[in-house]
């Protein structure tokens, strides 16, 4: 008689995890807070406008050769790059797959809203949307000149930043897209902080401030560089 055999496999540590909703929420922190600090920098960086072209266009060239000789000219930007893309599709995926899993876990509608929602939190879904839809048009704007208006310049950051913000389409894009990153960074950071389990009673309120106020400072730090276009503070 002959023996039956298993061939059932038990899945992976990774995939369990990546399969329960904590798991999902982790990997959803954890890019999220990867991608909070690259704005943060990126942010900085593009304070340096204001500083003259001169300076900007020497910092967007410090990024290419950054990590030289050791690096390869542009190895630690698009190494930088691939993590920020790994960072989105994982925090994008993650965010589907449980705003799938809650629909299903409810598939009618509460009669009762919940009272406490944030506007920040009523919209997270759609603004995750709209910052994806930034992001790529920010990249044929600025990266790769696709959709560039006024004729991009490679090499001339300054001169296609300004360009970019003489357009009024330009700026309500931007501006629109910044005001999204702010409630989702808003909203995200508080999460992000309960998920990691950095959040307790005795700290909320200070992890709430926390938020609001990097949230602020973002979405200032964004929106100053096209008012300082549109102002003639920055030509």
């Amino acid at each position: 008689m002959a023996l039956a055999t298993r061939t059932d496999r038990r899945p992976s540590f990774a995939r369990t995890v990546w399969d329960s909703t904590v798991g999902k929420k982790t990997v959803m922190a954890v890019s999220g807070l990867i991608m909070l600090l690259y704005l943060v920098v990126h942010m900085i960086g593009n304070l340096k406008i204001f500083f003259g072209a001169g300076e900007f266009n020497a910092y967007a060239h410090w990024l290419r050769v950054v990590g030289e000789p050791f690096m390869h000219y542009e190895w630690t930007l698009w190494l930088v790059r691939i993590v920020l893309v790994v960072a989105v599709v994982a925090h994008a995926t993650s965010a589907y797959q449980l705003s799938r899993r809650d629909i299903r876990a409810r598939p009618s509608k509460y009669v009762h809203k919940k009272a406490r929602a944030s506007y920040a939190t009523r919209t997270m879904r759609w603004g995750g949307v709209i910052l994806g839809l930034f992001i790529v048009w920010h990249i044929l704007d600025l990266t790769t000149g696709t959709v560039h208006s006024g004729g991009f310049q490679e090499g001339h950051p300054y001169q296609n930043v300004v360009d970019t913000f003489s357009t009024w389409y330009g700026n309500i894009v931007y501006i629109v897209a910044m005001l999204a990153l702010g409630l989702h960074v808003r909203h995200g950071f508080w999460s992000a902080a309960q998920t990691l389990g950095a959040g307790s009673r005795t700290r909320d309120r200070a992890l709430k401030t926390v938020a609001g106020v990097l949230a602020l400072l973002l979405t200032a730090g964004f929106i100053a560089v096209p008012v300082g276009v549109m102002t003639g503070v920055v030509s």
